[in-house]
């Protein structure tokens, strides 16, 4: 797993042991920031199921202004930071260790671009789509990218929220939400 671009571009990045934690592919990850590439630059993003924050490292890569990073774990927290050392960006992150809905219930900050990325297993994504809605911590036109098995549907019946498209990248989908 690697930086694909900007001023980090090519760092290897560490992920958690075990299997509690499913890093984004790099196919899936080249998808993404080719869907958002004129959305990234100056803007403020959340990592909410961090992993080992290459979503948000990448963005940060690529020009972001801050990313916050979120996981529940030790391990995660520990990657997290590791790899923000090796790349050289953790002078514009914050990175906190709490599960996502005590971390979205006491958000006091704005963001541009959420990354929802949870175990495939559980109903996280659905909860937190729901959350963010509901609570003002999108900013007016920020997104929200979902990624999620394929063939799982999310709705888009969340308030305030226009359910853009659903992109497929063999047995995963990201699917785009706006705020407007």
């Amino acid at each position: 797993m690697r930086v694909i671009t900007g001023t980090a571009k090519g760092r290897q990045l560490k992920t958690p042991k075990g299997l509690s934690t499913r890093p984004t592919a790099d196919r899936v990850k080249e998808g993404i920031f080719s869907i958002i590439q004129f959305e990234v630059e100056g803007r403020r993003v959340l990592d909410l199921f961090a992993g080992s924050g290459q979503l948000g490292i990448e963005a940060l890569s690529r020009g972001a202004a801050r990313a916050v990073f979120v996981d529940q774990g030790a391990e995660p927290i520990a990657v997290i930071k590791e790899n923000l050392q090796k790349t050289g960006l953790s002078d514009r992150t914050t990175v906190v260790r709490s599960d996502y809905q005590s971390y979205l219930s006491g958000a006091r900050e704005q963001f541009d671009i959420v990354f929802l990325d949870p175990p495939y297993a559980e109903n996280f994504l659905e909860i937190a789509i729901k959350s963010i809605s509901e609570i003002d911590i999108l900013r007016q036109g920020g997104i929200i990218i979902c990624e999620k098995p394929a063939g799982k549907d999310l709705g888009d019946d969340f308030s305030g929220l226009i359910r853009q498209k659903e992109y497929r990248y063999g047995k995963t989908s990201v699917v785009l939400y706006r705020k407007g």
